[in-house]
């Protein structure tokens, strides 16, 4: 009887083990079959996204772009002289430059032709870039952005042009203030765009040179946290801080500092009410001997000799 019993139970283990393997081979198969499907979907959903992001890039391959002119203020003198010539985008096609490219014009402000390098409105769009960044441009055209280290290259250095600088800010409690200069102009990439500023005038200051000569930013480099051009060696002081890097002590955005300036028109924006220990920053604009918390401000640049201009 013991004997029958044994034989029962290893017969019924081994048909067990039978079954338990037959459920598994099948759940394996099922497991290789679904693995299959999902590989496919994949696949296909990786096509589908590589062809949307080239007709995104490429939408229009074989259509020639056709400029407005060279600059806004070409633009101005040009279809300006036969008909009104309305603010917004238009096409540039600078001397010098091997493309064209988008801009926006400023064609209302103090007779118009502004080509807009600058602008920030609402901290939407994130400063904190790097070089590559800082040298193409970012941003949106209709709201903020930075135009581009090279365009700005391309615009200002035309033969036989002498372009000015205009910046307009604006503090959280609607006060307005410019500072200008003319004969604006940067160096090549080889020199990281070196700024040139000529004569200042405004109410707001000369943030660019500012209080003391260690603070001029005249004739500096552009610096971005990866590409430091910004005169600390090995260190400059900040408010009696030693601080290595502009950029980074900036929250890592770019701008043409030395030790680290009174101006980063670039720096992390402020939001109405919230102290930040960096920002928008133009040193030499202050209200009961502190600085204006700037809202927004605006750059643009336009060819001096523009009659309009008064």
């Amino acid at each position: 009887m013991c004997r029958n019993l044994q034989n029962s139970i290893v017969s019924y283990t081994r048909s067990t083990k039978k079954l338990l393997r037959n459920m598994m081979d099948d759940q394996q198969a099922s497991l290789d079959y679904l693995s299959n499907q999902i590989n496919e979907l994949m696949n296909r959903v990786l096509l589908l996204t590589t062809e949307v992001f080239r007709k995104q890039l490429d939408p229009f391959p074989h259509r020639p772009v056709q400029s407005h002119g060279l600059d806004c203020t070409d633009i101005k003198n040009t279809i300006g002289s036969v008909t009104k010539t309305p603010s917004g985008l238009y096409i540039i096609y600078p001397e010098g430059s091997s493309y064209p490219f988008e801009v926006m014009c400023d064609m209302d402000y103090r007779g118009g032709g502004w080509t807009v390098i600058q602008k920030r409105i609402d901290g939407i769009i994130d400063f904190q870039r790097l070089w590559c960044d800082y040298l193409d441009g970012f941003g949106d055209l209709l709201g903020e952005f930075w135009l581009g280290l090279k365009k700005i290259f391309y615009i200002v250095n035309q033969k036989n042009t002498s372009f000015m600088l205009y910046v307009a800010l604006e503090s959280e409690d609607d006060t307005l203030a410019y500072a200008s200069y003319d004969n604006f102009w940067l160096e090549d990439e080889t020199r990281f765009f070196k700024l040139h500023l000529g004569q200042y005038s405004g109410n707001a200051g000369d943030a660019f040179r500012g209080l003391r000569k260690e603070d001029n930013q005249n004739a500096m480099p552009f610096s971005t946290a990866d590409v430091d051009n910004d005169g600390c060696r090995p260190t400059c002081l900040v408010n009696s801080r030693p601080v290595k890097s502009c950029s980074h002590f900036s929250n890592n955005t770019g701008w043409w500092f030395n030790q680290c300036g009174l101006a980063n028109l670039n720096g992390i924006h402020h939001f109405p009410g919230k102290l930040l220990a960096t920002g928008i920053q133009w040193g030499t604009w202050t209200k009961n001997n502190l600085p204006v918390k700037i809202k927004s401000v605006s750059m643009k640049i336009r060819r001096s000799y523009n009659p309009y201009f008064k």
